[in-house]
């Protein structure tokens, strides 16, 4: 299968290089990028020396692949998809913008999240990857949601490392701020809640209740932990079966009997899900690689699914450890 990346410079699209060159059915045609074009691909995600020969190109060649990857800012991928329009008819496009993640009669992309959508995911054409900390809540919430007992307020703390920023510095991001220090930003206000609440209502119709967010810049570079409370009836044994039930046939969500913590999930595909009771409330921990699970693995995982390839395909990664 030939595949393209579009925006092939930034933090997503180096996490997709590096999957992809060791994937058993993929071959890379081209990497788009008009910032670099002309530059070797291994110049600016320069652990790819020796993995890939290819040079960034700013040309498209939209007629010779199978799939491409969108990996452009907000808002670029609408109008990349309208600059180009129509697409071959058989080009497949999974996007890692938030550009169609929000049902919308003017668009047919499914949303990504194989936890929820595995079945309308296999086959398709368009595919709207999940964002990063959305991915992280969604599956701490899925199991409640299904089995129709999510009936309060939720309350969500999420720290998150600088790479969930992308690759273009910023005040927020640059070593000598980021360093030592910790910062809340978009607080109940996160550009995720809309996706978050759409993917609930899709298992429990007429949820409503607020989910309270607070978005954390952690000062590390890759990972997510989210820690989500909500007023629950279960037992921790009853909430542990549940959970370990509904992810029975999703292998890269595991329920996890101890406390865990966010070295075990780093430069992996895999979530980690804990949960604990405390009086009335249930406590979920959720832990994910905001570029792997919550973006470019993710991307490769549906890529899996949409050609009928093992789900794990080239996503069988080893965490950092220490």
């Amino acid at each position: 299968m030939k595949t393209g990346i579009i925006g092939g410079a930034g933090y997503t699209a180096g996490e997709l290089l590096r999957l992809l060159v060791n994937h058993p059915h993929v071959d890379i045609a081209f990497v788009h990028s008009n910032s670099q074009a002309g530059k070797p691909v291994h110049h600016v995600h320069q652990d790819l020396a020796g993995d890939i020969a290819l040079a960034f190109t700013n040309q498209l060649f939209l007629d010779e692949v199978d799939l491409i990857f969108l990996c452009m800012g907000h808002g670029q991928s609408q109008l990349f998809l309208e600059k180009n329009a129509p697409l071959p008819p058989q080009l497949k496009v999974i996007d890692l913008s938030h550009d169609f993640r929000l049902k919308r009669p003017d668009h047919s992309f499914v949303y990504g999240l194989p936890e929820l959508n595995k079945s309308s995911i296999q086959g398709s054409q368009y595919i709207a990857n999940p964002g990063c900390f959305a991915t992280a809540i969604q599956l701490a919430l899925l199991p409640l949601a299904a089995q129709q007992v999510l009936n309060n307020e939720v309350h969500v703390h999420a720290i998150t490392g600088s790479t969930g920023a992308g690759q273009a510095p910023s005040a927020t991001t640059h070593f000598s701020w980021r360093n030592n220090n910790v910062s809340v930003y978009k607080a109940f206000t996160h550009q995720h809640l809309g996706e978050i609440g759409q993917s609930i209502q899709q298992l429990q119709t007429g949820f409503e209740r607020a989910i309270n967010f607070i978005p954390v810049r952690g000062n590390f570079s890759r990972g997510i932990m989210a820690s989500v409370y909500t007023e629950c009836a279960w037992t921790a044994k009853e909430a542990t079966q549940y959970y370990q039930d509904y992810y029975q046939a999703h292998p890269f969500v595991l329920v996890s009997d101890a406390n865990p913590d966010l070295k075990q999930v780093v430069n992996t595909n895999k979530a980690l899900l804990y949960v604990e009771k405390h009086d009335n409330k249930l406590l979920i921990i959720s832990m994910i690689d905001n570029l792997l699970k919550g973006a470019s693995g993710q991307a490769v995982q549906n890529m899996n699914l949409i050609f009928g390839w093992d789900e794990t395909t080239a996503l069988k990664l080893k965490s950092i450890g220490f």
